[in-house]
């Protein structure tokens, strides 16, 4: 059976939902690919891959009409940040309240935010659901791309756009080359108990062998860890029993919120940069983990892709409107533009800072703890990195823009 539309959305995490969702008051036709449903039912432990939403996050939810479905799932605000270096006077802290804001950020499932968004999509009269189902080839035509799926459907579209994750299956049919490199990490990411509440706080230590961050959940002494380390160390800690994994753990954490017991499963996973050289060539555009991937330890990940998303919509948008073609390579520029040179921001940033507290050479240290002293004492600055970490600085898509007030 073949179908024709004007944008073929290859992955249906959630960057391609949140992209169809935002096409959600317009005439454009969107097909959605992806390959496996996501599991509907939430248990009483969360999943362990989260993501730390930023407010532009919110507020783009919020405009797609998905906050309310993530908050009636699961979500944890958090009102305060603490991030110190082991061993040393280096120290900061963020409090929501020295910002005149409710909080600093939510930490959400990832599949609640996808669960969320597909609640959306499925009510959008002009997007088609092929899900469970994949790509299997692309061809690219003067006008248009054609796919064909393993289910037997085969599709057209105008542009075809790969949210398809840091292995893209499009980026790899486009043969768009890829600057990478290897953080020299794995993350190791967990459901922890601890002794004493977390008090909606996001804590991260950097120890000489790397950052442990423990991420606030909605139980008072739940948290979500992304703990890195070099993979052969990471592969010992999954390795381990619980309870030789608790006792480093604990250590690790510098005992801060008492004993901390791993709860479920553990995983690690290897941590790289990507940079796509191309986030746009003819018929194709690329958004999220298939453009650009980044070290975690500032949770900025999910944001960015976002933000694609958003930014992807609203010049596709423009160009429907005008009636030009939507997948025109030239047409494509400003998105290409705009978003790599944010992606390029971010990812100079995170290996800025993990260059930063890398070692433990006592002059590093010395220099470390001065600088995040007067970050805390230096008028300006402490808002600066907040508004940044909040994802109100930079140029935004409309989408992530407060409509109404109270948010930023």
């Amino acid at each position: 059976m073949m179908q024709s539309v004007d944008i073929a959305i290859v992955g249906g995490g959630m960057v391609g939902l949140a992209l169809a969702a935002a096409f959600k008051d317009s005439d454009i036709r969107v097909a959605v690919i992806e390959g496996k449903a996501p599991e509907q039912s939430l248990v009483a432990l969360p999943d362990v891959r989260v993501s730390a939403l930023s407010r532009s996050s919110e507020v783009l939810l919020r405009n797609l009409g998905a906050w309310q479905g993530i908050i009636e799932r699961r979500a944890s605000p958090y009102r305060a940040m603490e991030v110190w270096e082991q061993d040393s006077f280096a120290r900061i802290e963020f409090d929501a309240q020295q910002f005149a804001q409710p909080d600093l950020g939510h930490i959400v499932e990832n599949r609640v935010i996808q669960l969320a968004l597909l609640d959306q999509v499925q009510q959008l009269p002009n997007v088609s659901l092929f899900m469970p189902a994949r790509c299997q080839t692309m061809a690219i035509g003067e006008s248009e791309a054609w796919l064909t799926l393993d289910n037997g459907h085969s599709i057209t579209a105008k542009l075809v756009v790969g949210a398809d994750g840091a292995n893209s299956w499009v980026r790899k049919q486009a043969d768009i080359p890829l600057t990478h490199w290897d953080y020299g990490h794995s993350a190791i990411v967990a459901n922890v108990r601890t002794e004493e509440p977390h008090d909606s706080v996001a804590r991260q230590v950097f120890t000489p062998q790397g950052p442990l961050a423990f991420l606030p959940l909605g139980e008072s002494n739940l948290s979500s860890i992304v703990w890195s380390t070099d993979p052969s160390r990471a592969d010992r800690l999954v390795a381990m029993s619980e309870e030789e994994f608790n006792k480093s753990l604990t250590a690790e954490f510098d005992v801060k919120l008492g004993l901390s017991r791993i709860e479920g499963e553990r995983f690690a996973f290897p941590l790289k940069m990507r940079y796509a050289r191309d986030f746009a060539v003819e018929r194709i555009a690329l958004v999220g983990d298939a453009a650009h991937t980044i070290h975690p330890l500032a949770g900025q990940g999910v944001n960015l892709g976002l933000l694609d998303a958003a930014s992807l919509a609203q010049e596709v948008m423009a160009l429907w409107q005008n009636g030009q073609d939507i997948g025109s390579k030239r047409n494509l520029r400003n998105y290409e533009r705009w978003r790599k040179a944010e992606a390029a921001k971010m990812i100079a940033a995170m290996q800025g800072f993990k260059d930063l507290f890398a070692g433990d050479n006592p002059a590093k240290k010395l220099i470390r703890g001065i600088g995040m002293s007067l970050v805390g004492t230096l008028p300006g600055a402490k808002d600066e990195i907040m508004k940044r970490a909040l994802g109100l600085k930079g140029q935004l898509p409309e989408l992530a823009k407060a409509r109404t007030k109270g948010l930023v």
